[in-house]
């Protein structure tokens, strides 16, 4: 995302929520990860709603 990532859980996006490449830190829930694995849970989120949407 390109305003610095949205956290998966409280939705929360800000350019604040990557003080720096590899972190990930939420500024209004707090919460912290590495930032790939906030992107993986992104990616993976928006692939489940795609395969719910358009069933095979």
């Amino acid at each position: 995302m390109p305003d610095g990532g949205g956290f998966p859980e409280c939705g929360h996006t800000a350019k604040e929520n990557r003080p720096t490449q590899e972190k990930f830190h939420c500024i209004s829930c707090g919460h912290h990860a590495h930032a790939d694995t906030v992107g993986a849970l992104n990616v993976l989120r928006a692939g489940l709603v795609l395969r719910d949407a358009n069933p095979a």
